[in-house]
């Protein structure tokens, strides 16, 4: 038996795949899949036979989970996917994040959804509840959207601990539980608010992506809409990591993606500033941390003899696991690219492809 590497794209038309060996050398583009769609979310799932989940919205038809088990060639609907009640006042507009649950649970899966909520399915994806104390946290009165809506994007369960959540939204903060769910505390300590003159101080922080180290879930890095950071305690408590990041005087680090590699590489996109969104000078430079270190430094010029007046969006940036381990990005362009050598040099994908959204890497056993 042998592995692939798939790398699905989710766009504003659809979802598509790129297909290579191990070797990661040559690629083949597959799709659009589910053309039409705005893929805001997928996912590779391989722990019950291989299934891409998808998070699609459609102006027309509103915001549903689709799943494959054939490699994207067809499509069913989750009929009883993430829905708010009535009675809630909430309205559900996307699906902004699909994740599996822990190893111990391989059963579960979560989604982050628009209007800020997280269910979760324990049944492979067939039916979903709401964790409601979220949504019924006493700050919720203050939650406010950011420019992108008011989304839960970002998901990320201990490996060792199944009961053990983060989430992040824009521009809410981010949150934890300890119970699975059951109950929520802040984690925003250290990071800077936005004045919105709401009355909870807790909250009213706009954060872009969050990642864990893989080797310990303790230790988080964001990319916040005032800067980058980093939290050594689980997100109780929250330190700027600037250093290196090229900045005009007055300006703080912008971007959205950010990313880290098994051994603890981190990987940033920034763009020149939160009015622009755009890459300074169009220079598409992606700045990295090793993994030990304590200062950016701008490792690889994409594409130097091309400018490139683009943006790459915050779910837009993924790293696989294997050896040596591959970085992935979209553009806003809906240009696909790839470095081998810890982004050092890259090569472009196949295609042309609508506005990226998500990048996520997949791993098959054939």
């Amino acid at each position: 038996m042998g592995k692939r590497v798939i790398l699905l794209v989710g766009t504003n038309k659809g979802v598509f795949s790129y297909t290579s060996d191990l070797e990661r050398k040559s690629w083949e583009l597959n799709g659009p899949f589910l053309a039409g769609w705005e893929a805001y979310s997928v996912l590779g799932d391989s722990r019950h036979g291989n299934r891409i989940f998808a998070g699609v919205s459609h102006l027309a038809y509103g915001p549903t989970i689709r799943v494959s088990e054939d490699m994207g060639e067809s499509w069913t609907q989750i009929e009883h996917g993430p829905t708010y009640s009535t009675e809630s006042g909430f309205s559900l507009n996307r699906i902004w994040q699909i994740v599996p649950g822990a190893p111990s649970a391989p059963d579960t899966l979560y989604a982050g959804v628009e209007e800020a909520g997280l269910f979760v399915s324990r049944d492979r994806g067939v039916t979903w509840r709401e964790l409601d104390a979220l949504t019924k946290h006493p700050s919720r009165p203050g939650w406010e959207p950011g420019a992108g809506g008011m989304c839960l994007h970002t998901i990320i369960v201990d490996p060792n601990n199944p009961q053990r959540i983060w989430v992040a939204m824009s521009s809410v903060g981010v949150f934890r539980t300890e119970d699975g769910g059951e109950t929520w505390n802040t984690c925003n300590t250290g990071l800077a608010r936005v004045p919105t003159g709401q009355p909870y101080p807790e909250i009213g922080y706009c954060i872009h992506k969050m990642v864990a180290d893989p080797q310990n879930a303790d230790i988080l890095y964001m990319q916040e809409h005032s800067g980058v950071f980093k939290s050594i305690d689980g997100g109780d408590n929250w330190f700027t990591i600037e250093e290196g990041l090229t900045m005009q005087e007055g300006d703080t680090p912008f971007g959205f993606p950010i990313g880290i590699s098994p051994n603890g590489d981190i990987f940033l996109i920034p763009l020149e500033s939160s009015e622009v969104r755009s890459m300074r000078d169009g220079k598409l430079l992606v700045h990295s941390i090793p993994a030990g270190g304590s200062s950016w430094e701008p490792i690889g010029d994409v594409l130097p003899d091309e400018p490139r007046h683009v943006n790459v969006l915050r779910d837009a940036l993924a790293v696989d696991a294997l050896e040596p381990y591959g970085v992935y990005f979209g553009t806003t362009s809906g240009e696909v690219f790839c470095s081998l050598d810890r982004g050092k040099n890259w090569d472009r994908l196949p295609g042309q492809l609508s506005r990226v959204l998500t990048v996520k890497i997949w791993i098959v056993e054939d």
